[in-house]
């Protein structure tokens, strides 16, 4: 249940600010209070909720900056995630998999731009290929980390914004995206550790000029931008 209420904040459906009543929750869910109630602490001690009232949450707002710094430090962690993956002597059937969400990818790139309606695929994609690498790790401990720094707005590898980015300059840079991909497998397949950690961290920049987070930091500040 937690994971259902957090996307819908990641996603922007649940607005910064807006308090969270569980009876609209669990109706928009489909389920009862129950589960809703318990999935509000467990989102609030993520710092995606906060304490309003005596017993209520609202939805934590998030500058710009943040989520700025928490790409910044996604690609970090996730480099890594690369860097242990490279090491693995049995990271072969992981290589496999990662090739094979690549070739996913590679569908939507082959008509020579991409359309809103390509938004949920790049995303999946996107996500199984960030998921890869984190679990092929093996470091459970990290990929804790990780998934606490994914709750926040723009920063989860599934969250795309394309209604942020002009349409003719979203799909340059998601086939800059796709091409540091394929080189960090290329990396971890040859087990370059050193050169996939790289990779990874270099990872931020295209993630976000994806999301529109490339904007100059002295325009006004807006809490909590809703996102696609």
């Amino acid at each position: 249940m937690a994971r259902h209420i957090r996307q819908l904040i990641v996603e922007g459906t649940l607005e910064p600010g807006t308090r969270v009543a569980e009876a609209a929750l669990a109706e928009r869910l489909g389920v009862s209070r129950t589960p809703v109630r318990n999935a509000l602490p467990v989102l609030a001690s993520e710092g995606l909720l906060e304490p309003v009232g005596k017993r209520g949450f609202a939805v934590r707002a998030f500058t710009k900056e943040e989520s700025y710094a928490a790409t910044e430090l996604r690609c970090v962690l996730e480099g890594y995630a690369a860097r242990k993956l490279a090491l693995r002597e049995d990271r072969a059937p992981i290589v496999a998999d990662l090739r094979a969400a690549m070739t996913d990818g590679e569908a939507i790139f082959a008509k020579g731009y991409v359309e809103r309606e390509d938004e949920d695929r790049y995303a999946a994609m996107n996500r199984r290929f960030h998921h890869l690498v984190v679990s092929g790790a093996g470091d459970s401990l990290l990929q804790d980390m990780i998934e606490r720094v994914y709750s926040i707005p723009f920063v989860a590898p599934d969250v795309v914004a394309f209604n942020r980015i002009p349409a003719d300059e979203i799909f340059p840079i998601l086939m800059s995206a796709q091409h540091q991909h394929h080189a960090m497998i290329d990396a971890i397949e040859a087990g370059q550790a050193d050169f996939a950690e790289s990779l990874m961290r270099g990872h931020s920049a295209a993630a976000r000029r994806s999301l529109g987070l490339e904007e100059r930091f002295d325009e006004p500040k807006q809490k909590g931008a809703a996102q696609a």
